[in-house]
């Protein structure tokens, strides 16, 4: 069991940090580029993971923090910077627009509707013959 642990562990810490390392945004990366890193963690999976883990992300400041020491989403915070609403949902600007395409598919399907009933018409005014008579 120890075997297997010994063997496990640094594999799960490894795929971790590579992971990691990949989804970190650029601007949160410290002393090296992030292609660096990432050739780091591939090429020294031990020592690469655990230095990826100390020295190479910016940590313990969330990147949302605001100046007043708050995260937005804040039951105190209804809006984020800028005055936007937190969900498209709550955007009436959003919700007009969706109003506007529905109306606008709803539309659409109502001259198809009328274009098929047309066309079934002519195709039922092609079967009957000339003279009126139906077979």
């Amino acid at each position: 069991m120890l075997r297997i642990l010994t063997f496990v562990i640094p594999l799960a810490l490894w795929v971790w940090a590579f992971i990691d390392c990949l989804t970190t945004p650029e601007d949160e990366v410290k002393h090296l580029p992030k292609v660096v890193w990432v050739i780091i963690v591939l090429l020294f999976p031990l020592v690469g993971s655990i230095a990826w883990l100390v020295a190479g992300k910016r940590r313990g400041v969330p990147r949302t923090a605001t100046a007043g020491g708050r995260t937005p989403g804040h039951p105190e915070d209804e809006r984020p910077r800028g005055g936007r609403p937190l969900a498209p949902d709550d955007d009436p600007e959003f919700l007009a627009s969706l109003k506007k395409s529905n109306n606008e598919h709803e539309d659409m399907l109502k001259q198809w509707e009328a274009d098929l009933r047309r066309r079934e018409q002519e195709l039922r005014g092609k079967d009957e013959p000339e003279d009126g008579r139906k077979s």
